[in-house]
């Protein structure tokens, strides 16, 4: 029984310094992911200063709008006009919001977006995209767009935050089961 105990003493001294050392290792990470976590799940209640407002057009009805192809030029042109004529205008993500009748432009190398009206083409909003910003730091991807890396990192980053979880998970629940296991016997 004595040696029962003590061995169920030394897996809980072993998980309290492992979880201790994966704590302190990873303390910065936890920090971050648990920083931007919060302020993307606020991003939609931040009143624009962290997602923006998404504009009105004038038509949902789709047979009435440009076409994609026009409101594309006409985005790109926005941009070079409006923005800054050295950012790049390549194209991410064209978001269609029908029940807005709005079109958002998104581009590959910067955090710019523009909010056009489906049926006339014209611009409604230009926004920086500080969730998409905000969403790169929290997955860790923003070292690979600095970088330039193919998203190796973020692949690196998410399985050592992910696994660091799952042992957090488990030291911990054992740092509280364990004890009173102990206790019982």
């Amino acid at each position: 029984m004595k040696l029962k105990r003590q061995a169920q003493a030394k897996t809980l001294r072993d998980f309290r310094k492992i979880h201790r050392i994966t704590g302190v290792l990873l303390f910065a990470f936890f920090f971050i992911v648990g920083l931007s976590g919060i302020l993307l799940g606020w991003k939609k209640n931040s009143g624009g200063l962290i997602m923006a407002e998404s504009y009105k057009g004038q038509s949902v009805k789709l047979a009435e709008w440009i076409s994609l192809d026009s409101l594309h030029k006409n985005a790109c042109s926005y941009l070079k006009d409006s923005v800054s004529p050295s950012l790049s205008a390549e194209v991410d993500r064209i978001d269609i919001r029908k029940d807005k009748g709005m079109v958002k432009f998104t581009f590959k190398d910067h955090f710019t977006g523009l909010q056009l009206d489906g049926k006339s083409g014209k611009l409604l909003f230009i926004e920086q995209r500080r969730a998409d910003y905000i969403e790169k730091i929290h997955d860790g991807s923003i070292v690979d767009y600095y970088l330039g890396w193919d998203g190796y990192f973020k692949l690196f980053y998410t399985l050592i935050m992910g696994l660091a979880l799952i042992i957090f998970t488990i030291t911990g629940f054992w740092l509280w089961y364990g004890p009173k296991m102990m206790r019982n016997k």
